[in-house]
């Protein structure tokens, strides 16, 4: 039965939002003109997929959201997507980053990071690696070639003699030795030339200007020269070339496999296949390929994602209805030409081949432990659960009251939207059920997206606090709530931990051992992981405070400059005033001031150890801090 009137709907561009009885966003599409994609639904001789059929037996209401052009219901379409994960939609199963290489050619002496994030700021990018440790891994044979330096621009800019880097010789040390510029900016073009595929030419390059500096008797330049080429040399013996050209590509190819759509990607780079990934999609069949890309690129291709500029598809997009602008976002978010079609030569087309064989095995991971579909079926939950969030709570003696959240989609933990909850209210009282409470307000406040699942550490007393309080807050409906705590006894070596449901006395029976239970231990261990750093942190803060800033004359950055400069309280207290009168802005008297205040407030927690309380961003290298900071 039709539950709206297509003909009601303008004719214009626009969004529709097809929700459930309940109120839930099943759907959502996007259309040239709102009134025909509506009709199409509802045609007698309409020939759907079995997943549109499913779908308009659940349909119960249609809303619409009216744009001016085709493209801002492209990118509307792509927003609602993401905010909601519509359960009909295409939705990526994980849509975290890949790993990039990142050279900022702005800075003096540039040095090589990693990011998932790629911003117009004039920097270089090379990747991109799904791999963390395989970046790491390169990222070490690369600092080992070229001695680029290591440290971050702050501690650049405050250095006063050189790190073990340099010592060992992986680091010229331009932040306290006269390093020629010149000299240095040639090293970046060589790590370019590296990343980039054109090693072979860097080869050749070395090997000229080693045999100039061996004629002219410069033997220590033309030994490091040759031990670059030997590397080098090394690398590359084991790299595959797969095109002729250097031209960086994409090839995505769907396929039928298993129970829905496999869509293999291959992530070409100057010739050479560096990374590969699969995607699958339950419930879906060949008549929704086209859907499928169509969906799959904005979402993928995100800003600030890496973007090549020629990306092989195995279907031809070109007679969809909104292509012609997806390909039209797709060039802004790049900042260059895009260009999106099907293989071209042979060397393109045994590429596409490689992706559709790799799409063939995407479902086999899904089917081996469909952890979702477990918990669906074990809690009773009324559709799978890909949204997780899991909250604990954490307090030092009462104090410091912290709630952490921690979110995982599709399986995988999505930092991005961690989030940690100072609760005042609580402050004292050492009540985790009244911080619970007074949390679970404060979610609500934060709104969507809603989590398909909520997930409480704890046991049945903390569960009814939150459930009461979302109740209260009008948001019941909202979550789907459980509990897990630590069981009365051990088996097999490991906790035999508990899961409990909102009016359920007896908890739910899942099999220790099994892939759900696991999972949610996983995701509960790395709640109780990130409350408590953030704890510590809220801790080592309030020390610092009674510890330095309130010393008179100290503020934050004076105070910010001496754990810079020393690394903590005890080497503050064994420098002396002498040593921090040196550093920039400490007179004698206030040097005398510190010393005395620090000897008054030594660290007694039990927990703690007199480390800063603010530690900045891990080192983007992801190698080990050899910086010495001390003066």
């Amino acid at each position: 039965m039709m539950p709206f009137a297509p003909m009601d709907y303008p004719d214009t561009p626009g969004v529709y939002l097809m929700k459930d009885a309940a109120g839930r966003i099943l759907y959502v599409g996007k259309a040239k003109s709102l009134r025909k994609r509506l009709s199409s639904y509802f045609r007698a001789s309409a020939d759907h997929a079995p997943k549109t059929l499913a779908l308009l037996g659940k349909v119960q209401h249609v809303d619409v959201l009216l744009v001016s052009t085709e493209k801002e219901a492209l990118l509307l379409e792509e927003s609602l997507i993401k905010k909601h994960r519509p359960r009909y939609n295409i939705v990526l199963r994980d849509d975290k980053r890949s790993l990039l290489f990142r050279l900022d050619k702005r800075a003096d002496y540039p040095r090589l990071t990693m990011t998932r994030q790629v911003a117009r700021d004039g920097s270089a990018y090379f990747g991109p690696f799904s791999s963390a440790s395989a970046a790491r891994a390169t990222l070490k044979l690369v600092g080992g070639i070229f001695p680029l330096r290591k440290c971050s621009d702050r501690m650049f800019t405050n250095r006063v003699r050189p790190c073990l880097y340099q010592q060992i010789g992986q680091c010229l040390g331009p932040c306290c030795l006269p390093v020629d510029r010149a000299r240095y900016q040639e090293m970046v073009a060589q790590v370019e030339q590296f990343l980039a595929g054109r090693s072979r030419a860097l080869v050749r390059e070395l090997g000229r200007r080693m045999r100039e500096d061996s004629e002219a008797l410069r033997y220590e330049e033309a030994a490091l020269l040759r031990d670059q080429i030997a590397a080098i040399e090394k690398t590359v013996e084991g790299q595959a070339s797969v095109l002729r050209d250097a031209l960086d590509r994409d090839v995505l190819a769907v396929v039928t496999a298993g129970d829905g759509l496999g869509l293999g990607v291959l992530f070409v780079r100057a010739g050479q296949l560096l990374e590969q990934k699969t995607f699958h999609w339950r419930g879906l069949s060949t008549a929704d390929i086209p859907e499928t890309l169509e969906s799959f690129l904005p979402q993928f291709y995100a800003p600030g994602r890496y973007i090549p500029g020629r990306i092989v598809l195995s279907h031809d997009l070109s007679g969809q209805e909104l292509s012609g602008e997806l390909t039209e976002i797709l060039v802004e978010r790049r900042g260059g030409p895009v260009r999106l079609g099907l293989p071209r030569g042979d060397d393109e087309r045994r590429l596409l081949d490689m992706a559709a064989n790799l799409a063939l095995t995407a479902h086999r991971s899904d089917s081996v432990q469909d952890v979702p579909g477990m918990l669906e079926r074990a809690l009773g939950l009324p559709r799978a659960p890909r949204r997780v969030e899991c909250v604990d709570i954490s307090h030092l003696a009462g104090a410091d009251v912290r709630a952490g959240v921690v979110v995982f989609e599709d399986g995988a933990p999505v930092k991005a939207d961690y989030r940690a909850y100072g609760l005042p209210g609580a402050e004292g009282t050492g009540d985790d059920y009244a911080a619970l409470a007074q949390w679970a307000l404060r979610r609500v406040e934060s709104g969507p997206p809603w989590p398909d699942l909520l997930l409480v550490d704890g046991g049945r007393g903390q569960l009814a606090a939150v459930a009461r309080a979302l109740d209260e807050a009008g948001a019941g409906e909202e979550f789907e709530c459980a509990s897990i705590a630590k069981g009365p006894s051990r088996r097999a070596g490991e906790l035999e931990d508990r899961v409990f449901r909102p009016g359920r006395r007896n908890p739910v029976a899942l099999r220790g051992g099994s892939p759900a239970l696991l999972f949610l231990q996983r995701v509960r261990d790395e709640a109780h992981r990130f409350v408590i750093g953030k704890s510590r942190k809220a801790g080592r803060k309030t020390r610092l405070d009674s510890a330095l800033l309130g010393v008179d004359g100290l503020g934050p950055a004076l105070a910010r400059r001496l754990w810079d400069a020393f690394g903590s309280l005890s080497a503050m207290r064994e420098a002396g005033p002498e040593r921090l009168a040196r550093v920039r802005g400490v007179g004698p008297a206030l040097a005398g001031r510190i010393v005395q205040a620090l000897g008054a407030s030594r660290p007694d927690h039990p927990y703690e150890t007199d480390q800063p309380y603010e530690t900045g961003q891990p080192d983007q290298t992801g190698q080990p801090d050899l910086s010495d900071t001390s003066d």
